[in-house]
């Protein structure tokens, strides 16, 4: 599978390395074999191989800076315009890891769209056209024939969206509550254990959980960006950031944790999503709550069905390996949905 990327941050450079690492494991245990031919940034730079760039001197140039320092190789180009690259590139699928913009999903959405209308798949832990564009994508992929995967946009790696459509689809869900900001699940594991919210938030960033303006996490909007993404992909419903509630942590003391604590309940950034609408806000749980259990920066969702009741499933969700497997397990299904196609 030849793979054209669109960002090559840590996430990008995360897949790079499993693709690496684990390339004869991969192709001996599931006949998945990758190259990477294109890898696209914003203020980076911009390199394309027909016959595959070196993974290794692609982190290398990276890691010093900028992909201008990717040694110079007959065939390579390093300047086009990203448009006109998904469209002509011989690739096999598109691996969209650049910045999500929640508010209108650009450039990245012109990019899927361009991508599958050419007859590319598409993968993607942007959450910005998963959350805006979903039953459009899903719509464009079933035209053309290719596959749309968008495992990575919530809880990285873990199976979440995998679980709800593929393990539980005999069931009915009707409701899906989860832990999905890891950085304020953070914040509140620490605060039970005395730190003030300003000291646990100062603690996060230092530790590359929170960013430097840490208002997507602790105001919600990433956990409801997720939320949305849920929405369309279980119950094909369309919700829109700026209708649904969504209340983050910040105005949470260290007084309301310990009162919880007293009540045998803990604080909780909840989202939750059923097929009339959704909603971001702190919870007091019981402590026999499965989401209860759910400690520093791991995230956790449970899918409440009719035949097997409420299904939790805890794992990470985020950093650099854990959501390039998402994209692996994407690619994987993408492989698979080609080789059902030819045969």
């Amino acid at each position: 599978m030849r793979l054209l990327l669109i960002g090559f941050g840590a996430v990008g450079q995360g897949l790079a390395t499993i693709l690496r690492d684990q390339a004869a494991y991969l192709l001996e245990r599931s006949g998945f074999e990758a190259h990477i031919v294109g890898v696209v940034t914003r203020t980076r730079g911009l390199l394309y191989q027909p016959d595959g760039l070196s993974i290794d001197a692609l982190l290398e140039a990276i890691g010093k800076g900028h992909l201008d320092l990717y040694p110079t190789e007959r065939g390579l180009i390093r300047q086009m315009d990203p448009l006109d690259l998904i469209r002509t590139a011989a690739a096999d699928a598109l691996v969209e890891v650049s910045y999500s913009n929640l508010q209108t999903a650009q450039p990245a959405l012109d990019y899927c769209r361009a991508a599958l209308e050419s007859g590319k798949h598409v993968v993607m832990a942007n959450k910005g056209p998963a959350a805006l564009a979903y039953a459009e994508l899903q719509a464009l992929g079933q035209q053309v024939g290719k596959f749309v995967g968008i495992e990575a946009t919530v809880m990285a790696g873990t199976p979440t969206l995998r679980l709800a459509l593929e393990a539980l689809a005999g069931c009915r869900i009707l409701a899906a509550r989860g832990i999905l900001n890891g950085t304020t699940n953070y914040i509140l594991t620490q605060m039970e254990s005395g730190m003030a919210y300003g000291e646990a938030l100062e603690e996060a960033q230092a530790l590359g959980y929170a960013e430097a303006d840490p208002t997507a996490d602790v105001e919600g909007w990433d956990a409801a960006g997720k939320a949305v993404i849920l929405a369309a992909a279980v119950f094909q419903q369309h919700l829109s950031l700026e209708t649904m509630p969504v209340k983050g942590i910040s105005h949470l003391t260290r007084v309301d944790l310990e009162e919880a604590q007293a009540a045998g309940e803990c604080w909780k950034l909840i989202a939750t999503v059923t097929p009339d609408g959704g909603q971001v806000e702190p919870v007091r749980l019981p402590l026999s709550h499965p989401l209860a259990r759910v400690s520093g920066a791991t995230n956790a969702v449970t899918f409440s069905t009719d035949l097997l009741g409420d299904v939790t499933l805890v794992g990470p969700g985020a950093g650099p390996i854990a959501t390039g497997f998402g994209l692996l397990a994407d690619l994987f299904t993408a492989q698979r949905a080609g080789q059902l196609k030819k045969s």
